[in-house]
């Protein structure tokens, strides 16, 4: 089945909170290491007309659950080019 990236003005990206935000950022973090990806700074900058910006250059928060999202399947496949 073909995912497609979620979007910035996706319902389930706007509904994520400070606290949900701080998780997927330590999530993103743990599942990272694993693959030498490091974002020290990677954290909650502000809230853009109801939503939550992570500071990836004040990306939104569909970026992050992106970022999760590619981790989560490349920590399942053994062929990392997916071929």
């Amino acid at each position: 089945m073909k995912r497609y990236p979620m979007k910035p003005a996706d319902p389930r990206a706007q509904a994520c909170t400070d606290a949900h935000v701080r998780a997927l950022l330590a999530e993103l973090h743990e599942r990272g290491k694993a693959f030498g990806l490091v974002w020290p700074s990677a954290t909650t900058d502000r809230t853009l007309d109801g939503r939550v910006l992570v500071r990836f250059n004040t990306a939104p928060v569909s970026t992050l659950l992106n970022l999760i999202t590619l981790l989560f399947d490349a920590d399942r496949s053994d062929d990392p080019c997916g071929s």
